[in-house]
């Protein structure tokens, strides 16, 4: 269903830019490459900022998990999050209960966790919410009711977290402290300006005239399309909403760029954390490790001035064939395939260690 709608959002934005192909080509294709680079650089900002936001909710709630292991399951929440919103949440937290069930809160915890970020989301949205009043024609008060709303939603999570939702307490545990909230509010700050300022540059380069408050209208828009099922159609969707009537064209290519970035950077902080994933196996980081250790005595020798380039060359290649050869032999699908107890030949290891040959 969500696939569907997804669909058929992505065509009708395509019937309504008939005719402006070229236009939106040129767009798109116009804008600077170093641009676009710290569009990227900016989104992993914000993902990277957003993530210690949360391993700060999920540490006060009781878990102990480490940043790193936290890191690596927000990273695959984003997956989940090209979709829906939804399901990266649902795919961030099952990622981290799956990789440290011990040291991370229960799931309704964890839920919980999640709130402290949305309520500080919700109030800075609520108080840039003047923005989107002249490009959607609202009335004033608005903002005032938008406020409101998120300001009766905290006193109601409150209110049931004190009368014994324990679940709700330990998620909203962050919030009691002073420097919890500090912390919490600079990080989010930290990643919704890093937005802000992605959607100013994309504006920018591609021709249209967008003031800051502009950019921080395309954010909010973005985030309220983004609870609908729009999927990667949703950043054009959003920036023809509020700057539509500057050039539908240039205003949807703005758009495309933002998804591109931001898939880029979300795809780079995801990919980082499944080598990190890989690598923190046990068969995988002792070879990782003794490479990283035989390089950092060559150059830290005291003949490293006068070391030649060969000696360089050979060292590189010997600790990269090393490396090799045991990630290779660590990942044969005979040993996982096999019991240990059925009394099976074990197959033969790809590569045999210089010490291990000469002991036999």
């Amino acid at each position: 269903m969500t696939v569907a709608a997804s669909i058929a959002a992505s065509v009708a934005l395509g019937l309504l830019l008939i005719g402006k192909w070229e236009e939106l080509e040129t767009g798109v294709t116009g804008a600077p490459l170093a641009i676009a680079a710290a569009a990227v650089a900016l989104q992993v900002l914000a993902l990277v900022a957003r993530s210690e936001a949360w391993h700060v909710c999920v540490r006060t709630a009781g878990g102990a998990v480490g940043r790193r292991t936290l890191y690596r399951a927000s990273s695959m929440g984003f997956v989940g999050g090209l979709l829906h919103t939804q399901l990266g949440t649902a795919a961030r937290i099952a990622a981290l209960r799956h990789s440290a069930p011990e040291a991370s809160p229960r799931v309704p915890a964890l839920i919980g966790a999640e709130l402290p970020i949305l309520i500080v989301e919700g109030g800075l949205a609520a108080l840039t919410s003047f923005t989107l009043v002249g490009p959607l024609g609202l009335p004033w008060w608005v903002p005032l009711i938008a406020f409101a709303a998120v300001a009766g939603a905290t006193v109601a999570l409150r209110s049931v977290a004190a009368a014994g939702a324990r679940w709700l307490r330990s998620g909203l545990a962050v919030m009691r402290t002073l420097d919890g909230r500090a912390r919490l509010v600079g990080l989010v700050l930290i990643a919704v300006l890093a937005q802000v300022g992605r959607n100013w540059l994309l504006l920018r380069a591609v021709g249209v005239d967008a003031s800051l408050f502009d950019a921080i209208a395309v954010l909010i828009a973005v985030v309220t399309l983004g609870q609908l099922p729009f999927g990667l159609s949703v950043g054009a969707a959003a920036s023809v909403l509020i700057l539509g009537p500057q050039g539908v064209a240039a205003a949807a290519a703005a758009g495309v760029l933002l998804t591109a970035t931001g898939t880029v950077g979300g795809l780079a902080f995801a990919a980082w954390g499944a080598l990190d994933m890989a690598l923190s196996r046990p068969g995988v980081t002792a070879p990782a490790q003794r490479a990283w250790s035989g390089l950092a005595q060559l150059a830290w020798s005291p003949h490293w001035p006068r070391a030649g380039v060969s000696a360089l060359s050979a060292q590189l290649r010997l600790n990269v064939e090393r490396a090799c050869f045991d990630l290779v032999g660590y990942l044969q699908v005979g040993p996982m395939l096999l019991p240990a107890s059925s009394g099976a030949a074990q197959p033969t290891p790809l590569y045999v260690d210089r010490e291990t040959a000469k002991s036999r």
